[in-house]
């Protein structure tokens, strides 16, 4: 695996090579925003994973999350912040990043999420040995329409591009089954996976950022079931 760690605490880059190179996963760091985000833009194909920093000189993580979001790119981006605040953890999920972590942090703990992400990301790309019947890996409701496959999402008859891997996720996990209420906790568990440890504010934040894609196409699909949690539903849509 590939990794871009955009952070500017040297110490803190020299612990995390340690336990990345025990993994076996090559990583390249930047000290600076922007130059972070020219070594992204040089090969952008080439990155499996990217670790951002939220403080970071020239260009503040926020920044980066968005110009990398701004290209169309769903690498999976964890964000690092030493500011244990909603509207930093918010922010930042809503502009694209797929899981944060707060500093200080266990160096065990952000190799687990990364585990956990990158195995949860995997699963869609991957085409299953056991099973390659194309009806498991599309979900068609009335109006929409997912490939596993090639993570191609199409809605009222429009391409519905840009979607994280998170959004992806949370999309065809409510899409596969119409009309089913999932709590946030639920989501959480099946889209972070179980080892994932949040809280529910990851996945409001995710919903309302898949919300206002969908916004940008057409009628709304995904509910809010109040005091439950989400589900969707586009059998009673009017075009």
């Amino acid at each position: 695996m590939e990794i871009l760690m955009i952070e500017d605490n040297e110490s803190v880059c020299e612990m995390i090579e340690m336990f990345f190179l025990k993994e076996e996963w090559q990583v390249v760091f930047s000290h600076d925003g922007k130059k972070g985000l020219d070594i992204y833009f040089a090969d952008p194909e080439k990155w499996d994973l990217v670790i951002l920093d939220l403080m970071l000189p020239t260009l503040d993580g926020i920044n980066v999350c968005k110009e990398i979001r701004k290209s169309k790119s769903t690498v999976p981006i964890i964000m690092l912040t030493a500011r244990d605040t909603e509207s930093d953890q918010v922010i930042g999920l809503e502009i694209g990043a797929d899981d944060y972590v707060t500093k200080p942090f266990s160096p065990l703990t952000l190799v687990a999420k990364i585990k956990a992400l990158m195995r949860r990301t995997n699963q869609f790309y991957k085409q299953s040995e056991e099973n390659k019947e194309l009806s498991d890996d599309i979900v068609q409701t009335t109006f929409l329409t997912m490939s596993v496959k090639t993570h191609e999402t199409t809605l009222y008859d429009k391409a519905l591009d840009n979607l994280t891997p998170k959004e992806f996720d949370l999309l065809y996990t409510m899409a596969k089954s119409p009309k089913q209420v999932f709590s946030r906790e639920q989501l959480l568990q099946i889209v972070w996976n179980y080892e994932y440890f949040g809280d529910e504010r990851t996945v409001d934040a995710h919903i309302k950022k898949l919300r206002q894609k969908i916004d940008t196409i057409g009628p709304q699909v995904i509910q809010t079931v109040w005091g439950v949690g989400y589900k969707f539903d586009d059998s009673g849509v009017e075009r």
